[in-house]
């Protein structure tokens, strides 16, 4: 989805982006979708976590810290699963993109 959202601003990409504005478009964006999945995620999850906690017997069912690393492992495998794309959209050749199109 990012990949798709990079081509559709491919024509400012090429009409002389640096690398590094590349790079902070396609990883910004995605990141950007990847808090609002988290912030999504952790609410629900919250809620069930109440809901389900009265079939726990003697164990807390919102435990913090599990809610936290869970989130964190998500940021950063959505970092890394997004930042690969975004370094091959640096090396495109704005040109040959633009004839592609």
């Amino acid at each position: 989805m990012s990949l798709r959202s990079f081509l559709a601003r491919l024509r400012s990409v090429a009409l002389g982006a640096q690398n590094s504005d590349v790079l902070r478009l396609v990883l910004g964006h995605s990141m950007f979708l990847v808090g609002i999945g988290v912030a999504i995620g952790l609410a629900i999850s919250a809620a069930a976590a109440r809901l389900l906690g009265e079939f726990l017997y003697g164990l807390s069912a919102v435990d913090l810290v599990t809610f936290a690393g869970v989130a964190t492992l998500f940021i950063a495998v959505s970092l890394a699963a997004c930042y690969f794309p975004a370094r091959r959209a640096m090396r495109v050749d704005p040109i040959t993109a633009l004839r592609y199109e």
